[in-house]
Parts: structure tokens; C-alpha cells; sequence
């Protein structure tokens, strides 16, 4: 695979950790650099060891994960967007579950995300010769994708905050459902 396809690719697999740092960057408006550095590097290592394991895996797991790797993506952001709404529509004092920052959300968060990535290795796997290049290069991208969805929702996030944790968790659970629908047989 040449440098330009697998950027494209690269581009590509980091839209829904994008999505998911925007979110974060919404719902946590006072995010500072080192919290979302490691937002965005937890959602960079899923994004770059999943086409890795894919690649690994690809003979061994393709007919057991494939049939089942929407419903894990569904579950895992409609359940943390579930959980990001319910917390919106029912404030306390003290800090959310659903918090992005906390190390089991940020992980579900790129588990959720990596999915597709895992899949990719499966398709790609005779294509990737230079698996280590491609590591850091999927990477890469995520994690400046990433960046760049933190700072954009943390410059928004003042002027809608109230509704921000609402909408995040809405996203995450279209998002998953979007995955769910684009992989059912009567779609």
C-alpha cells in the first residue's frame, strides 16, 4: 500500500475519534493540554494496534468478529452516549461518570472508535507490508485529529454548555447506530 492510500485510510479510520474529541472538548470545557494529550494518545494507540491486531489475527478471528462488529461498536457508544444523556438531563454536584477525561470512559471511547480499524486489518492485511509504517502514521493522524476536535469543541464549548453533554451523547449514540444499520442485512 502506497503513502498517499494509507494516509487517505489514516484520514478516514480517525473521523470518529474526531468525533468523539469534539464531544470531549464540548463536554469538558476546561479541558487543559495534558488531559487531552492523553485523550487524543488513548485514542491513537486504539486506532494504530487494532489494524495491527487485525493484521495478526486476520486467519484466526475474521469469521467470529466480523459477523459481530457493529453490535460492539453500538453497544459501547450507545451506551456511553446513553449514559452522557442521562447525565445532562440529570445534573448533580458532583463530577459525571460519563467524563471523557476518566481513564474507563477515554478507554470504551477508543475501543468504540478502533473497531472499524480492527476490520481493516483483516481486509488489508496481504497489503500492509510496512504494518510498523502504517502503525504511526494511523497513529499519527488520530492523535491530530483528535487534538484538533478537543480545541474546536473546548472553543465552542462555552457558548453552548448547557446543551453540550446532551448533544455529545446524542452524537455518540447516532454515531453507533449509524454503524449498526450500515452493516444489517436489510440495509
Amino acid at each position: 500500500m502506497d503513502y498517499i492510500t494509507l494516509t487517505i485510510l489514516a484520514i478516514g479510520l480517525s473521523f470518529d475519534s474526531f468525533a468523539v474529541s469534539l464531544i470531549s472538548g464540548l463536554s469538558v470545557p476546561r479541558i487543559d493540554f495534558l488531559q487531552a494529550s492523553k485523550l487524543a494518545i488513548i485514542l491513537a494507540i486504539f486506532q494504530a494496534v487494532m489494524p495491527l491486531l487485525g493484521w495478526i489475527l486476520e486467519s484466526n478471528v475474521r469469521n467470529f468478529i466480523a459477523p459481530i462488529d457493529h453490535w460492539i461498536s453500538f453497544v459501547l457508544l450507545a451506551g456511553i452516549g446513553g449514559k452522557m444523556i442521562y447525565d445532562s438531563l440529570n445534573k448533580t454536584e458532583t463530577e459525571s461518570i460519563s467524563n471523557p477525561l476518566h481513564f474507563r470512559v477515554a478507554f470504551f471511547l477508543g475501543l468504540a472508535t478502533s473497531v472499524d480499524a480492527f476490520a481493516v486489518g483483516f481486509s488489508v492485511a496481504n497489503l500492509l507490508s510496512k504494518i510498523l509504517i502504517a502503525i504511526l502514521i494511523i497513529g499519527s493522524t488520530t492523535y491530530f485529529a483528535s487534538m484538533t476536535g478537543i480545541l474546536i469543541g473546548k472553543k465552542t464549548g462555552p457558548h453552548i454548555s448547557r446543551y453540550a453533554e446532551l448533544a455529545g451523547g446524542a452524537i455518540l449514540v447516532s454515531i453507533g447506530t449509524k454503524i449498526l444499520v450500515e452493516h444489517l442485512p436489510f440495509f
